[in-house]
């Protein structure tokens, strides 16, 4: 019997290797899975069970749709029936739209005067608040100039009243320090009390609502 060389012998297990494995890290798909039994998830979400695996692949196809193991760890490994193909290109461009947002995420910069005045705070500030809403970092400079270097407290009391009217949707990242002339401060958002600022709002738009049907009512007795 001819004797394989070495390096031939594992250039063939590689070449089987490779056409067993599923490739950057994806799952393993129908015949390249290689469990002899699966816990079956169907198209809809519905637990099957566990079956050999020819009778889910013959499922499978039966649905004109793919067998993918998504768990491959379990004992059986968990396989569900599903079009590969769209689910991947739905992934991908989820990916894409993740990346294309994170990108597009900067740190922005709202400059403010140690004697701004009411108007001009209020509109700075509900600049801040909306980029905060839109997930990005914001930077606070307070710009001194001449003796208003001497009363540093202006500085710092105007950025705590901007951190304090926009709690709701942002926190204090970088508190507030010296740079030279200016005083900034880092704020960034924050989900949890965005979330809880929504909940808020829409107790508060139903209870109105409520109120106002309670009032009709109550003219129409």
């Amino acid at each position: 019997m001819r004797r394989i060389p070495p390096n031939q012998r594992r250039f063939r297990a590689h070449q089987e290797y490779r056409a067993i494995a599923p490739q950057n890290d994806e799952p393993r798909i129908n015949d390249r899975i290689r469990a002899r039994e699966v816990r079956l998830i169907g198209h809809d979400g519905e637990q099957i069970g566990v079956k050999t695996l020819p009778e889910a692949q013959n499922i499978a196809r039966a649905s004109g749709l793919d067998l993918v193991e998504v768990a491959p760890e379990a004992k059986p490994p968990v396989c569900k029936v599903m079009d590969y193909s769209k689910f991947k290109y739905e992934a991908n461009q989820r990916a894409k739209e993740s990346k294309k947002k994170s990108s597009n995420l900067s740190v922005k910069e709202m400059k403010y005067r140690p004697k701004i005045g009411p108007g001009d705070f209020d509109t700075k500030t509900r600049k801040v608040e909306g980029f905060l809403g839109e997930g990005h970092k914001v930077k606070v400079t307070i710009m001194f100039r001449g003796r208003e270097m001497q009363h540093p407290e202006l500085g710092r009391k105007i950025l705590d009243r901007v951190a304090e009217t926009v709690e709701h949707v942002g926190k204090v990242e970088f508190h507030p320090r010296q740079d030279g002339r200016n005083m900034v401060m880092v704020l960034a958002p924050d989900k949890q009390a965005q979330a809880r600022h929504q909940k808020q709002k829409e107790k508060e738009e139903a209870d109105a609502a409520a109120a106002v049907d309670a009032s009709e009512s109550d003219s129409e007795s």
